[in-house]
């Protein structure tokens, strides 16, 4: 066997990361050669290379580690890595017309996305804490600089500044946490965890599992460590914004599933109650807390906190059909969420950004069909059946329930009910108050998005089956 022979079997199951990564490295030299000229070409380009990187990833079959253990390929890694390339190739569809319109065209930004996919696909596939630390930095560092990406305005500058300092305090939790579990189980490795925890919890250890879900947490934007995320949802770019409402989103739940059913599985009744705990302050700061919004990015800030929330309660139930739960949540919330910030960059008139609830007046008689899909993105937020975000809600009540976690599964049902209030309160905004100017005509790189969104949330009904089997895979090879 040739040494190239041999290196290929290790190397293959990273193919996708590898190929993301000589692409972001080409796209940066193109950008440097062109300069500002290249910008167009580099958004095309990022765009092709993630789409073509999304087929490498569902080409890839059965479940195999490699880097030492570090780094593991299986169904539910692939399915939460094309969700991540889904919601980042959405993010540059969004973006193009908006960053023209605002003068701030740079080709740096569809580079910088490529980058955070890179750490986000590393995050869904860690096989130990170094490995997940490092795709959690990658992914973060890249997140920052596009946050604060409109350097001229005080609002975007102040959102990259809080985000990064926030981001460092929560990476220091989570090195410590992990730094406390290396020292009372003498391994970084989730297989060699699950090996030296065979009986009861220790004290260090169980301090070291809070620290790392503090870590988890902040990047979920779970509460208690969610005050990041109202004002980078109001203060970055409108683009920015919904990437930051959707793939890192579902990165960061695939990396807290992983780390608390791939290391933690016989101390579940340790972290459950910290999950428990956090699903339902989330619930509840994300219901009550958006009701006195006026301002629909942080409104949708806080619809995403209660959104984790109730994700949550799939992984708290910690068994097979929780995860599947969890898994089909973020799919169809993805599509949720893409869609909405679809509809919010249509919001343009003269060359001017709307984003309040108020800008939304009359649409129903100016924009028809644009006030018919942000209706079914609340409507699906809300859960209310049969658009698809009522069945995101069932599946993970329903395993909550299983699992004897009732009194979880009422609090969501009666959040839920709350939490109603303020998506309804947009569409009655925009089928009952008086119709203002018209807005320009929808650019095409929304259109797109909002159109694949909208099939999914209102035609999920009909075609479940291949979405629910493919999480039910995913769960599966968890355990």
């Amino acid at each position: 066997m040739t040494p190239i022979q041999s290196v290929l079997p290790a190397i293959t199951p990273v193919l996708p990361e590898i190929v993301l990564s000589l692409g972001a490295l080409l796209l940066v030299l193109y950008g440097a050669w062109r300069g500002e000229r290249s910008s167009e070409g580099v958004n095309v380009g990022a765009l092709i290379l993630l789409i073509f990187t999304f087929f490498l990833v569902v080409s890839q079959t059965g479940q195999v580690t490699t880097l030492n253990g570090a780094f593991i390929a299986d169904p539910f890694a692939r399915l939460m890595k094309a969700l991540i390339l889904i919601g980042s190739a959405a993010t540059i569809l969004l973006s193009r017309d908006y960053f023209q319109r605002e003068r701030i065209d740079r080709f740096e930004y569809p580079i910088l996305i490529v980058l955070c996919t890179i750490g986000m696909m590393v995050m869904a596939s860690a096989n130990d804490l170094i490995a997940l630390y490092l795709g959690l930095e990658l992914q973060s560092l890249a997140a920052y600089v596009i946050a604060a990406f409109h350097r001229d305005d005080v609002k975007s500058t102040e959102a990259g500044l809080k985000y990064f300092v926030l981001g460092a305090l929560s990476s220091g939790m989570l090195l410590y946490g992990s730094s406390l579990v290396y020292g009372f189980t003498g391994t970084v490795s989730f297989p060699g965890i699950v090996t030296a925890l065979n009986g009861p919890a220790s004290f260090g250890i169980v301090l070291g599992i809070v620290f790392v879900a503090a870590g988890v947490a902040f990047k979920l934007a779970a509460v208690p460590f969610h005050m990041w995320t109202p004002d980078v949802y109001e203060g970055s770019p409108t683009p920015v914004t919904a990437f930051f409402g959707s793939a890192p989103k579902v990165a960061a739940m695939a990396m807290t599933v992983r780390v608390f059913i791939g290391a933690f599985p016989d101390v579940t009744a340790v972290w459950q109650q910290i999950i428990v705990f956090v699903s339902i302050a989330s619930m509840a700061l994300g219901s009550f807390a958006a009701i006195g919004q006026r301002n629909i990015k942080r409104l949708m800030a806080y619809s995403s906190i209660g959104n984790v929330g109730y994700a949550l309660i799939g992984l708290a139930a910690g068994s097979e059909e929780g995860i599947r739960g969890v898994v089909i949540y973020m799919i169809i919330y993805l599509a949720m969420t893409l869609g909405a910030f679809a509809v919010l960059l249509s919001l343009r008139r003269k060359d001017k950004m709307f984003e309040t609830i108020d800008d939304l007046s009359g649409l129903s008689r100016t924009h028809p069909w644009l006030a018919f899909c942000l209706a079914a993105m609340m409507f699906s937020l809300a859960g209310i059946p049969p658009l698809a975000g009522f069945f995101a809600k069932f599946y993970v009540f329903a395993a909550a329930i299983k699992a004897g976690l009732v009194t979880l599964a009422v609090v969501g049902v009666v959040t839920s009910v709350v939490g109603a209030f303020y998506y309804i309160r947009l569409v009655k905004v925009m089928y009952f108050d008086e119709a203002q100017a018209p807005y320009e005509r929808i650019p095409p790189g929304s259109a797109i998005v909002l159109g694949v969104s909208s099939a999914v949330v209102v035609l999920f009904f009909l075609v479940p089956a291949p979405l629910i089997a493919a999480a039910g895979d995913a769960a599966k090879a968890l355990f």
